[in-house]
């Protein structure tokens, strides 16, 4: 099927998301065996382009491949065809959206309100900061959506969050991804702050730490780029 909009879910699909289910999205960028590591059972497996054959690679059968396919041989497309179970074809210039875009809106249209996505950020830096706006999109929607590599963890703040520590990625940066945050009040770090104003351009929110078990950040306008990460 080549189509430039994701097909509607229909009812019954709907219904069968567990609100606690996630929906895992490979794509094209930076992936390796460290990814397979957040896997569960009950994770609905989205494979965009390339990130499909990851997959199939490595013997997992995506519930949905998706994409215009132009980073794979027609035999690794074949291979992918085979080894997913619902596949969804574009036209690679007859299209609004990137792959990841198109993976992430199918997620989100068959129900689900948790997702993971890996392989979002690599070496084109244009589709890496565009993968990283996508977090926008998805609290427009209602969603929570995290970008995983094997050195960061990108989230979204819009009002309030809450991690504990992690010895994987021990550092914390705030980025405002609107141009201006406000009200940003941090408990359980070693660099607190309190109603602080963070803008686009400065470098106050770099490199934090949890000095707690466990660490909360609310903001009172705006949205804020929650980096956890790693050397």
């Amino acid at each position: 099927m080549s189509s430039t909009q994701p097909s509607p879910p229909n009812q019954s699909e709907r219904q069968a998301q567990s609100p606690t289910s996630r929906a895992l999205i490979f794509t094209g960028g930076r992936l390796g065996s460290w990814a397979l590591t957040y896997l569960k059972t009950e994770d609905y497996l989205i494979g965009a382009d390339r990130g499909a054959f990851f997959l199939v690679d490595r013997g997992y059968s995506p519930d949905l491949s998706l994409g215009d396919f132009d980073s794979v041989t027609p035999e690794q497309l074949n291979r992918i065809e085979s080894a997913s179970r619902e596949l969804i074809s574009y036209d690679a210039v007859d299209k609004d959206w990137t792959d990841t875009e198109l993976a992430l809106r199918e997620a989100i249209g068959r129900g689900y309100r948790n997702i993971v996505l890996f392989g979002a950020l690599g070496t084109r830096f244009d589709h890496s900061l565009g993968n990283v706006y996508l977090l926008a999109l998805a609290h427009e929607q209602g969603c929570s959506l995290t970008l995983i590599d094997e050195h960061n963890e990108i989230s979204l703040c819009a009002d309030n969050f809450r991690l504990e520590q992690y010895d994987c990625f021990p550092y914390v940066s705030l980025l405002p991804l609107t141009s201006i945050v406000t009200g940003v009040t941090l408990h359980g770090f070693q660099y607190p702050l309190l109603d602080a104003t963070l803008k686009h351009g400065q470098s106050i929110g770099i490199s934090n730490t949890l000095d707690a078990p466990c660490g909360t950040i609310t903001i009172g306008s705006g949205q804020l780029l929650v980096i956890r990460s790693r050397d």
